[in-house]
């Protein structure tokens, strides 16, 4: 899951996941450690991966070294202030763009870069899937190993996850 903001989906998603015992990757960017500091303690208390997606969700391939390596520093510092604990070292560049600069800048400040194999449009508050197609979309997409991203902020993922999850868990993932 990207979160850039919360606007109260988080914590349904959370209780799903929570229902099924699966555990999540979220993608966090300092706005949203600042405003949610429960949410992310809750996170890492139930055994989710919190990652670096920036301090403040910039286009990281413009970006010279000393600003690349602040947007990262600045997310460790965020979440060790709230948690008490060293942001694990998952990296997702924001909007997915990157340069082979970035993957090797963040590679030496020992981040793994993680992209994804499946999404679809979810992010867009206004525009909001339809939450059948959503769920037939993203079943048909799946494979095994597929890295799957989903926004925190879609109403439409926290209606559907239930379902996706158990349809899932029924296809033997």
């Amino acid at each position: 899951f990207d979160a850039g903001f919360e606007n109260g989906c988080t914590g349904k998603i959370l209780d799903v996941l929570k229902k099924h015992n699966v555990p999540a990757a979220f993608f966090l960017v300092g706005n949203y450690i600042e405003k949610n500091p429960d949410l992310v303690r809750r996170m890492v208390e139930e055994g989710h991966i919190v990652g670096n997606h920036t301090l403040s969700h910039p286009d990281m391939t413009g970006l010279d070294e000393t600003a690349f390596e602040g947007e990262l520093r600045g997310m460790e510092q965020l979440y060790e202030e709230v948690t008490g604990q060293t942001l694990p070292k998952y990296y997702r560049p924001p909007q997915g763009l990157y340069s082979e600069d970035n993957l090797k800048k963040a590679k030496a400040m020992g981040y793994k870069t993680v992209f994804w194999s499946l999404a679809y449009a979810d992010w867009d508050n206004a525009n909001q899937p339809n939450p059948d197609a959503a769920v037939e979309k993203l079943t048909s997409r799946l494979h095994d190993g597929a890295v799957i991203l989903l926004h925190a902020t879609s109403k439409t993922n926290a209606e559907i996850l239930d379902r996706l999850i158990t349809q899932w868990q029924s296809m033997g993932y």
